[in-house]
């Protein structure tokens, strides 16, 4: 097994680029060599936290370097095609966040790119790589028959106070159904197969520009079980998040995206004890399996696609 490790470039120094430099510079695979943000102060400031990376404020002077193998893109979503497109062309590896595109067409287009490059393609979505999502799918059968999946994000304030930034209050890229319910999106489809949008109310303030106050929603997964979507913001709460499966035989509920409660008929939930993990460290894992050349569990761009198309369903893109 190669034992070396992947030099890696990171395209945005937002909290989700910071969080996987972080990651990155604690992954014996991995080596963060040079990084990429519009805001010079930014780029500076990460490079010198990694241990003296090269900084840049175009994404294309980064990959302009030798010796690249894997690069992450973490920057908004409008930005997502045109860069991934250079970085595909450039024929490096490419992690992208979620969601893929700002619209299906540019997923779509991206997916084209990166199959035609012949690289590893992955986005990253964290609850397949929390100790609940094994222990969720490991328990789903002693639930019966699924009658229904439960959906729940609200939200006191959005964005959120750690996420203070203008895109993610504004309606052409921002807002929760873009930014949280891919997760709860892609967690159904992994588990109990595609996703088809029934019908779908969003809420918009009177500002055109602002991003929507609330969405509720009907979906089905392919054996017709119903999913409803509950999403707020806004409202006098404490922020919770909640993705619950009811049984004939059981209930599941992962809360706040790492507590899994768990109960049986005529019992209340109650919290199942879970390990503790690095979740980005077990992306990074399947990533360098995957860079090795050997089997690897990874979420590809197929399914960024899929996923895009049910972001657009709800938000009537169409």
């Amino acid at each position: 097994m190669k034992t070396d490790k992947y030099s890696v470039g990171v395209i945005g120094a937002g909290v989700m680029g910071e969080r996987m430099m972080n990651a990155l510079c604690s992954h014996e695979r991995f080596c963060l060599t040079t990084v990429a943000d519009v805001s010079p102060d930014r780029a500076k400031e990460a490079a010198r936290h990694a241990g003296g990376a090269s900084w840049h404020t175009d994404h294309r002077e980064l990959l302009a370097r030798e010796g690249l193998d894997l690069v992450y893109l973490a920057v908004p979503p409008k930005f997502h095609h045109p860069i991934a497109l250079d970085v595909l062309a450039s024929g490096r590896h490419l992690l992208c966040e979620k969601p893929l595109a700002n619209t299906t067409k540019e997923a779509e287009e991206m997916l084209r790119a990166a199959r035609a490059a012949g690289v590893i393609h992955a986005m990253h979505f964290p609850l397949y790589y929390r100790p609940v999502y094994a222990e969720l799918k490991r328990r789903l059968e002693a639930l019966g028959t699924i009658r229904r999946i439960d959906i729940v994000t609200h939200f006191h304030q959005w964005p959120r106070p750690w996420q203070q930034t203008a895109w993610l209050s504004g309606r052409e890229q921002g807002g929760f159904i873009r930014e949280v319910l891919p997760h709860f999106l892609h967690l159904t489809q992994s588990l109990f197969g595609r996703l088809r949008v029934v019908r779908s109310d969003v809420e918009y303030p009177a500002d055109p520009l602002a991003c929507e106050v609330g969405v509720s929603a009907l979906l089905q997964v392919e054996d017709g079980t119903p999913v409803t979507i509950n999403g707020l913001s806004g409202i006098a709460r404490q922020e919770h998040l909640s993705y619950t499966v009811y049984g004939t035989e059981g209930t599941l509920s992962v809360v706040n995206w790492g507590t899994l409660l768990a109960g049986g008929r005529g019992e209340p939930l109650a919290e199942v004890p879970l390990p503790d993990e690095n979740r980005l460290h077990q992306l990074l894992d399947e990533l360098a399996a995957a860079l090795d050349g050997r089997e690897a569990r990874l979420i590809g761009f197929e399914t960024g696609v899929e996923v895009q198309n049910v972001l657009e369903a709800l938000l009537d893109l169409s």
